[in-house]
């Protein structure tokens, strides 16, 4: 038996445990992750750094090696996204509608888990623990397919929760990592229908097409996020500076940071100096139209049409200048990835107009991007960012994890 088809078999045994255990009881294994997370961090932080140092040495850009580092805050940050699922309400077995028909027949919907879970991720450590509580939370068994770079963190991170579910009495099973980082394994668990009952890409656009060109078992596709900011002619430029400041450079090698910066041509000349100001502090390349060259200066690098189609997850953004908030749509409508779009606007109009006709999971006015997070949403954590309108769409919390079940009671009724 292949090593997927062994993890998928396991799964589906855990599976059945999980599915029907009491909310206290997965509570009581989310704090146990939680707590032996923050006391294990030096061991998790030495895995880390040999991830690190392999980085390095296989010249990873900076903004990446920022994706894949651990230390004690971002371990205490992700211990406490897993106290924070605690607190949520457990979705499963919650009823979300019924009716009582004319022949007596009462129709419960409620919520159940989806089953055995695949994840197949690219870089960030804390996806790892992220993606294994909220799955243990929803009552799901989940196989975790991590990429290579972060293989000796996210193989520590899972020893360490298989052993803390296992001590409050749960199978440890119901959490497992695939430790062959080959691509035939990854093409196997794509295809793996017999134990998986959906598959979740979360990475970058490169890993999402092949997932879903490839996978015959059912995908959430989420992550790829280019995502714009558009400055209207009646912004605050203090706001609109601060904000793309934060929506780029905070962290930018993240999905939900902007990589395209559209500018009202009425407010491009005051604009656009005080916002290089800013950006010239992390040395970001601003990649331009010529309206932008014309005001910023030729050192500015032209940008291109494949410039507006790039999710560069790094300090580089493109920048044009447009004629009207319909010519800033049309360009989010032709190079949008549907996750993450802002204005910055004083027009009420504008702002409705915006957020109205633009297509994407999550639309603002007058806030960054960035903000497009589980955590940030009150959902605790997330499984990924669904760009997608079929099931989940937006930051995917513990309802993005569950399907649902029609119980059916009757008086012997016939058809």
């Amino acid at each position: 038996m292949s090593l997927i088809n062994e993890l998928g078999e396991r799964a589906k045994k855990a599976e059945k445990i999980i599915a029907t255990a009491p909310a206290k009881l997965k509570n009581e294994a989310l704090s146990a992750i939680a707590r032996a997370i923050k006391e294990k961090s030096q061991l998790i932080i030495a895995q880390n750094s040999i991830d690190i140092k392999n980085a390095i040495s296989n010249d990873m850009s900076v903004s990446m090696q920022d994706r894949l580092l651990l230390n004690e805050a971002r371990i205490k940050s992700i211990s406490d996204a897993v106290l924070q699922i605690v607190k949520l309400e457990d979705p499963v077995g919650a009823p979300i509608g019924g009716t009582v028909r004319p022949n007596g027949l009462r129709i419960t919907k409620i919520r159940v888990p989806l089953g055995t879970i695949g994840i197949i991720y690219e870089s960030r450590p804390n996806v790892t623990v992220d993606a294994a509580a909220l799955c243990l939370k929803t009552g799901n068994a989940v196989i975790l397919k991590g990429g290579k770079e972060a293989f000796n963190s996210n193989k520590c991170l899972v020893d360490i929760m298989r052993e803390a579910v296992e001590s409050v009495g749960l199978p440890a099973d119901i959490i497992q990592y695939v430790s062959d980082t080959s691509r035939e394994a990854t093409l196997e668990l794509m295809k793996c229908n017999k134990y998986i009952d959906v598959l979740i890409p979360r990475g970058g656009a490169g890993l999402i097409k092949a997932v879903v060109s490839n996978a015959t078992v059912p995908v959430i596709e989420t992550g790829a996020g280019n995502c714009h900011l558009f400055v209207d002619e009646s912004a605050d430029i203090e706001m609109a500076v601060n904000i793309t400041d934060n929506a780029k450079t905070s962290r930018p090698s993240v999905c939900n940071a902007i990589e395209t910066l559209l500018v009202h041509k009425n407010i491009a000349e005051k604009f656009l100096p005080e916002v290089k100001k800013r950006l010239d502090v992390h040395r970001v390349e601003i990649r331009g139209c010529d309206a932008t060259r014309k005001i910023l200066g030729l050192s500015v690098v032209p940008a291109t049409e494949e410039d507006y189609a790039t999710e560069f997850n790094d300090y580089v953004l493109a920048v044009k200048v447009v004629e009207s908030v319909d010519e800033a749509i049309e360009h989010i409508s032709k190079y949008s990835t549907k996750h993450s779009e802002a204005i910055i606007t004083s027009s009420l109009l504008n702002a409705e107009k915006f957020q109205r006709e633009v297509d994407a999971a999550a639309v603002y006015v007058n806030a960054s991007t960035r903000f497009t997070d589980g955590g940030e949403f009150g959902f605790g954590a997330e499984i990924g960012i669904s760009t997608q309108k079929l099931h989940a769409r937006g930051p995917m919390g513990l309802c993005e994890l569950t399907s649902i079940k029609y119980l059916v009671n009757g008086n012997g009724q016939v058809r």
